[in-house]
């Protein structure tokens, strides 16, 4: 009798050690960092148990120890509720702050920066190109896109989508990323437009985003947006045509090889402003908040010619005399840069 209730002491013993060993080695593992060196994307997908995250973990070479792991959501069964999604994991980061991110459901960001002075179909590779979006759009073509998206005027395509970083998770449609972009386009066209200044030579909103274009693709420079866009409001005023260059560019599309020619500002296009008179059907790029700013509130000048100055901004002149020797002094400018 003594005998067995010495071994039963020995067993309870025994399993009271293992107990405290397992639940050591349970508090370890919670404390102890996942096994990454840099940042690591990792996809839960939906359904996935106790069991297979852990093997998953594993076979990712994020945590070593996956019986342990399960010992662990069974003593913390509060970490056993995670949400499928794509999660970004950062090194440090300890099995505890892990599980409670994949509780969180706060997925990881992917940034899309459009920039301002590209076409859609800049956009439209990016977005092919970008990670974890799901494409659904069949084609590229601008007529798909103003269908799917349900344009009230499906010809206003090109320069209404807003040019920004846009942020998103795994799984997020082209489709739902040119929505947004398209609405807060509409919203900056439409508060500037309702602010305009008064006595522009634009018959809707189309034309003023499409001046907005001409004057993105002419100057980076801030402080010569509003004049670069009076020469061009003052040439629509006396019936002048606008002879801007990138709309020759624009009208050129895949014929342009980095150059243009003089047979080129002489060949006809619907966008080529030497040949046509007034402003082109369209846009040619999409225009920033400070190019519409400028569209709208054009600077009171009598400039009717602008060239570049060599360092970086524009010389304005009021007639083509002066404009002829602006431009003599850029090619000189330009001579004796390329000479050093």
């Amino acid at each position: 009798m003594k005998k067995m209730l010495r071994f039963i002491l020995l067993v309870i013993v025994v399993l009271g050690i293992a107990a405290g060993v397992g639940m050591w080695k349970v508090r370890q593992l919670a404390g102890s960092p996942i096994l990454i060196a840099e940042e690591t994307i990792f996809t839960l997908k939906a359904g996935t148990g106790r069991l297979a995250l852990g093997d998953q973990l594993y076979a990712d070479k994020i945590i070593n120890r996956p019986r342990v792991f399960q010992w662990l959501l069974r003593v913390q069964p509060e970490l056993s509720h995670f949400k499928a999604g794509t999660y970004r994991l950062t090194p440090g980061m300890t099995v505890t702050e892990m599980l409670q991110l994949l509780e969180s459901g706060k997925e990881a960001q992917f940034p899309l920066r459009l920039v301002e002075g590209m076409r859609l179909s800049d956009y439209l590779q990016q977005l092919r190109n970008a990670p974890y979006i799901k494409h659904t759009l069949p084609d590229d073509s601008y007529e798909t896109v103003a269908r799917v998206l349900k344009f009230d005027h499906p010809e206003w395509v090109e320069g209404w989508f807003w040019p920004d970083t846009w942020m998103y998770t795994a799984g997020t449609t082209d489709v739902a990323l040119l929505q947004r972009a398209h609405k807060k386009m509409v919203e900056a066209v439409d508060k500037t437009w309702e602010g305009r200044m008064d006595g522009l030579p634009y018959q809707d909103q189309n034309q003023f985003v499409t001046m907005a274009s001409i004057v993105e693709k002419e100057t980076a420079v801030a402080h010569e947006r509003d004049q670069v866009a009076s020469v061009f409001i003052n040439r629509l005023r006396i019936g002048m045509r606008l002879q801007t260059d990138p709309t020759v560019i624009y009208g050129m599309g895949e014929n342009y090889k980095g150059k243009i020619s003089r047979a080129d500002l002489e060949t006809p296009t619907a966008y080529n402003t030497y040949v046509i008179s007034g402003l082109p059907p369209g846009p040619i790029a999409t225009p920033g908040q400070a190019s519409l700013t400028a569209a709208a509130h054009p600077a009171k000048t009598p400039y009717l010619y602008f060239v570049a100055d060599g360092k970086g901004g524009h010389t304005f002149n009021t007639n083509l005399a002066g404009h002829n020797r602006s431009v003599q002094d850029y090619l000189k400018a330009l001579k004796e840069k390329n000479a050093q």
